[in-house]
């Protein structure tokens, strides 16, 4: 079974969140909305560089 999460920082009426679960070796992402609609599933390598796109903002224009 797969725990998924979301950040501390989401409201309890589940508006717009990313969920994520740690499969091994995968990350998977899903919308709260839609827990079982599609989800997205990354490397640890892709997801590093991901969430180092975040930080670092190379999204903030996109």
């Amino acid at each position: 079974m797969n725990t998924w999460r979301k950040s501390t920082l989401s409201s309890g009426d589940g508006g717009n969140c990313v969920e994520v679960a740690n499969l091994g070796p995968l990350t998977t992402i899903r919308d709260s909305k839609n827990p079982t609609g599609p989800t997205l599933t990354f490397t640890a390598t892709e997801w590093t560089s991901f969430i180092e796109g975040v930080k670092n903002g190379t999204f903030d224009t996109v």
